[in-house]
């Protein structure tokens, strides 16, 4: 039995939803599962190819939806999480008892392992840190600023890897692990391990990069990255730096797309008639209320600095308005 799973790559939400899906699907559907993951990236270009569902089962976690016939199961919690009204109507007429949406939940990780427990008797209990962790995480439910960027715990420092480590498929080899251990001997893994001291230095370069680079003002705080490697920062540094600032805008790029972000300050009451997903779907991008992206081609640095900017602006008029 293959069991193909699609998760959101370099996210901890993802990785962590994975591993429990992983473990949920053993322990209550098929023991003899084999598992093979694919990270999945939002991007310009339809995201997924015409033959990635090629397991007995295909299953996907954290990420949008699809409309092909070949897709046994699906949990997601973004709000943009349809490419299209039409994927978006196939869901909800289909009624399939395993596929699963609910956009209330701060994170895919709490959203699967209780929908697990509650409709298929999973035990969830013994990845009990896992999910807590991936609610904080991906909820950005941090006590302060100084907690979420000083990366002390072995959750952070794990989130750290799996979202800014250089090394091509590591994540996949990862998820097997994080449903059997706990967070601090994932650390120690040697796959781990080998790349947290240098992105720990590249962290705290970042800080002082995000320093120099990053423009204040009317509560958004603005900045552009684009020509540094820097896509995986961490994105409650401006925060940390600025902390009486409510939005972030920032421009990063990687080789496969140039990319728009955009966050609320968590630690700050935001006006509830602005929603971030709804602001960057205008722009063919998605995600939450809070936090949302806009994914472009590697090519279109020019534009993405045009809708960087333009957002920058409205939330700009939204805050001085409030």
């Amino acid at each position: 039995m293959k069991v193909r799973v699609c998760f959101h790559d370099k996210c901890f939400d993802g990785a962590a939803s994975a591993a429990i899906f992983s473990r949920f699907y053993r322990e209550r559907i098929h023991a003899d599962a084999q598992f093979c993951y694919t990270g999945m990236t939002h991007k310009a270009s339809q995201p997924f190819e015409t033959d990635i569902f090629d397991g007995d089962e295909n299953a996907i976690v954290d990420f949008k939806y699809s409309s092909s016939p070949k897709l046994t199961w699906w949990f997601d919690h973004h709000q943009s999480a349809f490419l299209s009204p039409a994927d978006a109507k196939h869901f909800r007429e289909e009624h399939s008892p395993t596929k699963f949406y609910d956009p209330t939940y701060k994170s895919c990780t709490k959203f699967l392992a209780t929908i697990a427990s509650e409709k298929f008797g999973f035990d969830a209990k013994p990845l009990a840190e896992l999910i807590q962790w991936g609610d904080i995480i991906d909820g950005a439910q941090f006590e302060s600023p100084e907690a979420a960027v000083g990366l002390l715990e072995p959750a952070m420092q794990l989130a750290l890897v799996i979202e800014a480590a250089p090394e091509e498929n590591l994540v996949p080899k990862l998820i097997p692990e994080l449903a059997k251990r706990s967070l601090a001997e994932m650390v120690a893994l040697p796959m781990v391990a080998k790349h947290l001291g240098p992105l720990l230095e590249r962290h705290r370069k970042s800080i002082e990069i995000m320093k120099e680079r990053a423009e204040a003002r009317d509560g958004v705080i603005y900045f552009d990255v684009s020509d540094l490697d820097l896509e995986g920062y961490n994105k409650f540094i401006p925060y940390y730096l600025y902390p009486q600032m409510l939005y972030t805008v920032g421009v990063s790029a990687s080789p496969t797309r140039t990319k728009v972000s955009v966050g609320t300050n968590p630690w700050k009451e935001a006006s509830a008639e602005v929603n971030l997903a709804s602001l960057c779907e205008k722009y063919g991008g998605g995600g939450h209320a809070r936090v949302a992206a806009i994914s472009l081609g590697p090519n279109d640095l020019a534009r993405a600095r045009q809708v960087a900017g333009e957002i920058a602006e409205t939330l700009r008029k939204k805050t001085v308005e409030s």
